[in-house]
């Protein structure tokens, strides 16, 4: 099984760029199931429902959010009717939607599950390791599921080293999202769980995370704030993983993706 990631969307130009190419990615790689997290790709804070449309009707199978994950109010509603949006499982209780689904793809079964760090995070979300491994008892891999992908949204990048770690052996690809910065530290660790510490965002990397960098660049120089954050509208780099997955629902193999906009490319 060929499984793509695709870190977070970073607003208008990211949405455009995921539209160009992720059809025709789709078919060079011969890809099975394309997850994306969709969590900035609204303005840079959140999802709307018509940008997560237009995200799945460009290819991918599954998005996920993260912290700002109904920033954008509509997402209230909007997520309880498509099951193929999934918020973190650790958010609050309350939070409409859900943050695990088990897809079909071509008779065999993926879940794809979502959690929120704590480390740094402004908000102090419930246990993810905890949250996580209801899902994995209920989930095992190579028995009711053939494939596990987890999308850890999180700040810190040893929070998500031992996530990568304890979902060994539970999880065939385990990818950290939320800093816009990809790592490059793609490997299959010991008992064939795929590893990424970020996926890195689709967005103009000629900014500060994606958003332009003049009011960025202000505040860091002078502490005060001018006008609000908007996303940069350069050349896009899409961001992500490539990993293929064995019929046992280990990772065979580990590709970083980088394709187009200002970083040298990379890719399967």
């Amino acid at each position: 099984m060929k499984i793509l990631f695709l870190g977070d969307v970073m607003g208008r130009a990211g949405r455009q760029a995921v539209s160009d190419h992720l059809p025709r990615l789709r078919a060079d790689w011969a890809l099975d199931f394309v997850v994306v997290n969709g969590e900035n790709a609204t303005s840079g804070m959140g999802l709307s429902g018509s940008h997560a449309k237009a995200l799945l009707e460009a290819g991918a199978d599954c998005v996920t959010l993260g912290d700002h994950a109904f920033d954008q109010k509509d997402m209230l509603q909007f997520i309880e009717n498509e099951p193929r949006v999934l918020r973190p499982m650790n958010f609050s209780k309350a939070a409409p939607g859900k943050g695990a689904r088990v897809f079909s793809v071509a008779g065999r079964k993926v879940l794809v599950a979502q959690a929120l760090g704590q480390v740094f995070m402004k908000r102090p979300f419930d246990d993810p390791f905890s949250a996580l491994e209801t899902v994995f008892r209920t989930h095992p891999l190579g028995g009711a599921v053939d494939a596990a992908i987890i999308d850890f949204h999180c700040e810190a990048t040893s929070e998500k080293m031992a996530m990568g770690h304890w979902c060994d052996g539970r999880a065939s690809l385990m990818v950290g999202t939320h800093t816009h910065v990809p790592t490059a530290d793609a490997m299959i660790l010991p008992r064939g769980c795929a590893y990424l510490t970020d996926a890195g965002m689709c967005g103009d990397y000629h900014s500060v995370i994606g958003m332009q960098r003049d009011e960025p660049l202000r505040r860091f120089i002078t502490g005060m704030p001018k006008e609000r954050f908007s996303p940069a509208l350069g050349e896009v780099t899409l961001s992500g993983v490539y990993v293929e997955i064995g019929p046992d629902g280990r990772a065979t193999r580990i590709e970083m993706v980088r394709q187009g906009g200002h970083l040298p490319p990379a890719g399967p």
